[in-house]
């Protein structure tokens, strides 16, 4: 009947067509079905139509696991993984799925449960955000976050009374007082910064610097697990927000291995374990292959600075005339590239593909690209590699002749020989030792050669650094060939709470006396503080000419907002209960209120002795990560962040304890 109304058609008969006629009809009908049918094949989102009509493709093991790595995700986002690991509640939330459905607040999005790059790119459409870019996609993972949970001993927050039917005690108004602080710091550094790598409070501007080789948002990577655990949840949303949407990789700059592999690696990692999110994992793997060309030596021992354009590495210029590494520096990767290898999924790989040295990163990059199918399985086993080439880093230090047992902080990576002979547990050297008694707690107390290793290490030290002023304060000094400068330096602080945390697993009759040096270490950091007139601590302090704990000039007179005291104050409180540990850091949150806090952040000084504060206008990343974090958990119960479950590495990111059965009860 149709045709009935097409201007100039008149039938043959009632009923029937001309020859002509019919043969345009069906051309007509031909054509519409053509088009129906290429509709369902060819136009976009059109994977739903096409399984009504084809069978599923049988995927070739391995490939969608090779594009993953490449950044270029297999076109099956349509399909769910297999048993989706929940997400961890956010932050002051018990289960999410107890709560409403996910909601925007001021324009930052807001999920109860780890999100793939379908899920990411439905939601950023629908709230005007950007999607992750295409090359940095999912990473297959077989890490079941949801087992992991409930092999934690304790909750991640604790066990927390209902506040609204308990009178507020002094302790949670201290506590609520130091998460406003870390709320005004974030608030500041999103005003007047957001993005940049740190906040500059005076000028109210930001401040990127050249140690992160052009990634930016060091703030905001180091701020993540704070922000969930002082349960500002806002605030978290729109920090992990910012990591989606503005945290890019694709950076040329030359980067600190070190800084980038603390802050930045450091952080997303602890996010991804706090959260389940799995934009962290994602960005954590991703950032890890970029520093890999820093091995690319004949020793395997790292060097300081990686390339991230041309995949490059070189020593820093003042170490020994750029021929060393610094201890501090390669001795404190093991926890983090740990987790980056149990992260990646990629073991399997590891066993079947041959070994490939990742000193060919560079040039296997440049003859076959990014793209090619067989260098990314070999970039894969390099990832995984690296785990070993970490541990081969201890293997080089525990052959090498150390003198009296000590380790000095410059080393060839060319030679492996030692380029200088000066110790110090401090700056250059401090956080080689911390990762030693970490990596045992961190394997459930599996790793013997870290735990030999870490206690050799501390009976050198206490041999040949170790001192008692004529006034009666314990101090570790430096060692230069054989002769002793009798100062400490702040960063060296953090020695006080990294004794007490291996105290318990010592020999029984050495257990009393490292709790009594620990504590005899951190009464002497704390008298550098009570010995300046802002009560704060200097950058470094002496033991000579009559003077103890004080900084004998100017230059060393800084306080650029450091951590390390309130570190050692919150292990030791954990450890003993002392009171006086809170009182000692109660004084530091007033002495930081008083002199620098200003209008917009927080801010170092320049002199710790003069009540007039000349501030270096920084708000440093590690205040929010750190100094901020361990007073808030001085103040807490010993079950939040529980050491038992926990380890904190030298940024003070949480990483978890690999508790290898339902009960937590330990394991390799």
């Amino acid at each position: 009947m149709l045709m009935r109304k097409v201007p100039g058609f008149v039938p043959a008969s009632p009923w029937g067509l001309r020859l002509p006629q019919k043969f345009l009809f069906l051309l007509f009908l031909s054509g519409l079905v053509t088009l129906c049918f290429g509709a369902l094949f060819l136009l976009p989102n059109s994977s739903r139509l096409k399984r009504l009509f084809l069978a599923p493709r049988t995927q070739q093991p391995g490939l969608e696991a090779v594009a993953q790595v490449a950044g270029h995700p297999l076109t099956r986002e349509q399909e769910s993984p297999p048993n989706p690991a929940p997400a961890a509640p956010a932050p002051g939330e018990d289960d999410p799925r107890s709560q409403a459905s996910p909601r925007r607040r001021k324009g930052w999005l807001r999920r109860t449960r780890p999100t793939g790059p379908r899920e990411e790119a439905t939601a950023a459409r629908g709230s005007g955000a950007t999607a992750l870019r295409p090359q940095e996609g999912s990473i297959s993972s077989s890490f079941d976050f949801n087992a992991f949970r409930s092999r934690l001993r304790h909750p991640v927050l604790g066990t927390r009374a209902d506040k609204s039917k308990e009178p507020q005690s002094l302790v949670q108004s201290q506590r609520e007082k130091i998460k406003e602080m870390m709320q005004f710091a974030w608030q500041s550094y999103k005003r007047y910064a957001m993005g940049k790598n740190e906040l500059r409070p005076l000028t109210r501007d930001g401040y990127e610097g050249n140690m992160f080789g052009g990634l930016s948002g060091a703030t905001v990577i180091d701020s993540l697990d704070t922000l969930y655990l002082m349960e500002l949840k806002e605030e978290f949303q729109e920090a992990k927000a910012w990591v989606e949407e503005s945290f890019h990789l694709n950076v040329s700059g030359e980067a600190s291995l070190f800084e980038v592999n603390i802050r930045y690696i450091g952080g997303l990692l602890s996010a991804f374990y706090l959260t389940g999110e799995e934009v962290f994992r994602i960005k954590a793997i991703k950032l890890g292959e970029k520093l890999l060309p820093a091995f690319d030596t004949p020793t395997g021992i790292p060097k300081g600075v990686v390339n991230f354009k041309s995949g490059s590495n070189r020593s820093w210029g003042w170490a020994v005339a750029g021929s060393s590494s610094i201890l501090a520096e390669f001795g404190s990767l093991h926890l983090e590239f740990l987790h980056l290898t149990q992260l990646s999924g990629n073991q399997v790989f590891a066993e079947k593909a041959s070994l490939l040295p990742c000193s060919l990163f560079s040039t296997r990059r440049a003859k076959v690209g990014w793209d090619s199918a067989g260098f990314l399985e070999k970039m894969k086993t390099c990832l995984v590699s690296i785990s070993w080439q970490v541990r081969n880093i201890r293997k080089v230090l525990r052959d090498i002749d150390k003198p009296f047992g000590l380790y000095p902080n410059f080393l060839s990576p060319v030679s492996g020989n030692w380029m200088q002979h000066h110790v110090s547990v401090g700056g250059l050297g401090d956080s080689f030792y911390e990762y030693l008694i970490k990596s045992w707690l961190m394997s459930a107390k599996t790793d013997m050669e870290a735990k030999d290793m870490y206690y050799e290490a501390l009976e050198a030290i206490e041999t040949h650094l170790l001192n008692v002023s004529p006034g009666g304060l314990t101090y570790i000094a430096e060692w230069r060939g054989g002769i002793l400068d009798h100062k400490m330096g702040h960063l060296a602080c953090f020695s006080g709470g990294m004794i007490a945390l291996g105290a318990e697993d010592a020999k029984e009759e050495k257990r009393a006396h490292y709790r009594e040096l620990a504590a005899q270490i951190t009464k002497t950091c704390h008298e550098s503080y009570a010995r300046s007139d802002t009560k704060l601590g200097p950058e470094a302090f002496w033991f000579n000419s009559g003077r103890e704990a004080v900084a004998t000039q100017t230059s060393e007179s800084y306080y650029i907002l450091r951590p390390e005291v309130v570190e050692s104050y919150m292990y030791l409180w954990r450890q003993t209960h002392d009171p006086i540990y809170r009182e000692w850091g109660w004084e530091v949150v007033m002495a930081l209120e008083k002199y620098c806090r200003t209008e917009a952040g927080f801010s170092g000084i320049q002199d710790v002795y003069s009540r007039v504060p000349n501030h270096d206008n920084k708000q440093q990343t590690f205040f929010l990560a750190e100094t901020l974090k361990y007073l808030y958990l001085l103040f807490s119960e010993d079950d939040m962040l529980s050491l038992e479950d926990w380890v904190f590495n030298t940024e003070a990111h949480p990483l978890p304890v690999n508790h290898s059965d339902s009960s937590g009860r330990g394991g390799a």
